[in-house]
């Protein structure tokens, strides 16, 4: 078993060459469900996802939403602008690590910086010209590993074309909204 950065490499190869032989393979589907939990609060549950369609039952992750005092929330948990910084940064962790070991690039030290500014113009309907969300993302990475500058760059621009929530927040993305009301009055 060769291992890079806590990455079973080997499996990593026939994880690729599975989803080379059969792409149906490298298909999942996600899902969360978030309920409102009083306030500015909610739980998103996370349980389950298809590969392949297939269902895979792993475990139950809960991840708790709020909002700062500034905006009527009481700052029990980060906001959803910040958990998708927390994605992103989750999501670049993933494809550094996985990268760089399948380069052979051993990683002594890792992690990202990353900020933006939020105008609550847009969010609150004042003002059509403004955005509700991000204008613009900042990323630093900051990289330590056993590579030169030229590897590290490869890396880097391998990681960037393949993340995909840099390609999620980078492009556009359909969303279908459905509404459901539970009740009517």
């Amino acid at each position: 078993m060769s291992v890079t950065n806590g990455v079973d490499v080997d499996q990593l190869e026939q994880a690729i060459d599975a989803i080379q032989t059969d792409p149906n393979v490298g298909r999942f589907r996600f899902y969360g469900e978030t309920e409102w939990n009083g306030a500015l609060k909610c739980v998103t549950e996370i349980d389950q996802f298809d590969q392949a369609g297939e269902t895979v039952h792993t475990q139950t992750f809960q991840i708790e939403g709020d909002e700062p005092e500034q905006i009527l929330g009481e700052r029990t948990a980060p906001n959803a602008v910040e958990l998708l910084l927390a994605a992103l940064g989750s999501c670049l962790t993933v494809g550094y690590a996985a990268n760089a070991a399948a380069m052979g690039i051993e990683l002594n030290d890792l992690r990202f910086e990353m900020d933006g500014d939020v105008d609550l113009r847009g969010f609150l309907g004042l003002s059509d010209s403004v955005r509700p969300g991000y204008d613009e993302l900042t990323c630093r990475t900051y990289i330590d590993a056993d590579a030169s500058e030229s590897e590290l760059t490869a890396l880097r621009e391998r990681v960037e074309s393949t993340s995909p929530l840099m390609d999620i927040i980078g492009n556009e993305v359909t969303i279908k909204s459905e509404f459901m009301p539970m009740s009517v009055a």
